[in-house]
């Protein structure tokens, strides 16, 4: 998966949003007058509870844990077969971000067509990847990481009390219980750290990067395969050759792999690993319905980290 993203995209949803905004903005203010103008034109709000919108369901669910009965959170991807960096938004997802008082999005160039609908809106723009002050060219995945969940939770917080003041206080609590869950998840990863603390693991792609650093645990990557990977180019027959090497000189101790991107060069690293007896811990890059939220998944990874 690359940290370099296509103009496409953006292109794409560029056009969505011009062509969209005139029509949502006046849907959102039809809603408003038929709820009894029990919120302003275009506030998002004009059922009672605020509207939010979400790029990924994974911060989708955090939103929603956040809000309570407060808010109405749409998801913009749920599912594990499409990543977010490749989604080309219909001009339908582009409407509900118009639609929404909250949005929130991953940032740092993962989902570049959010980030672009969201900006042409009047919404509350939550990032969750400037929250934690990582940027474009970083590793966008931003989710497996414990100081981006928190800062995001507190910014989407923050943004419910700016646009439902009436409820501050009870967003207050919601946010206590989430860091709650949060601070339980943390010492799961700080218990699980003293078995991965140090261990050398290696990746089809750097998907976990955030969470294997969180457990302490070592990236060995060859080089050439992990540059590859970031750079969204085909690795070399000597970069496949160097990882497989790697494996089978017992050099890595755990493969992580993201069965999202399989292909035949995942392929052949998978097939070095298991011949070597190194344990593989797979994983998706979206979350998947299987799980009820973020911390729910995150907590079955580190029990996957931790029993190898």
């Amino acid at each position: 998966m690359s940290i370099k993203r296509s103009s496409i995209i953006t292109r794409i949803a560029a056009a969505a949003v011009a062509g969209i905004t005139v029509i949502s903005l006046a849907a959102c203010g039809s809603a408003s007058a038929a709820n009894g103008g029990t919120a302003s034109s275009g506030d998002g709000s004009g059922s009672g509870t605020i509207e939010v919108v979400a790029s990924i369901n994974q911060w989708g669910s955090v939103a929603a844990e956040l809000g309570g009965d407060h808010v109405d959170v749409t998801n913009i991807m749920t599912k594990t077969n499409v990543e977010a960096h490749d989604y080309e938004p219909t001009s339908q997802d582009v409407a509900k971000f118009h639609k929404a008082a909250v949005a929130i999005v991953n940032g740092a160039d993962y989902d570049p067509w959010a980030s672009k609908a969201a900006a042409s809106t009047k919404a509350t723009l939550v990032d969750a990847a400037d929250t934690a002050g990582i940027k474009e060219g970083d590793n966008p995945h931003v989710w497996f990481s414990a100081k981006a969940r928190n800062a995001t939770a507190d910014a989407i917080t923050a943004a419910y009390q700016k646009a439902d003041p009436t409820h501050k206080d009870d967003y207050a609590q919601l946010n206590k219980d989430w860091h709650a869950k949060e601070d339980a998840l943390e010492s799961k990863i700080k218990d699980a750290s003293a078995k991965t603390k140090g261990l050398p693991y290696a990746a089809t792609e750097s998907v976990a990067w955030y969470l294997a650093d969180d457990l302490g645990m070592t990236d060995a990557t060859p080089t050439g395969y992990a540059q590859a990977s970031a750079n969204e180019s085909e690795p070399t027959p000597a970069d496949i050759k160097g990882f497989q090497d790697a494996l089978k000189g017992g050099d890595i101790k755990m493969l992580v792999f993201n069965t999202q991107e399989a292909s035949s060069i995942t392929d052949q690293i998978t097939s070095a690993a298991k011949a070597a007896d190194v344990p593989i811990v797979e994983l998706t890059e979206q979350m998947s319905s299987e799980y009820d939220d973020l911390l729910d998944w995150m907590g079955a990874l580190v029990d996957r980290f931790a029993a190898i």
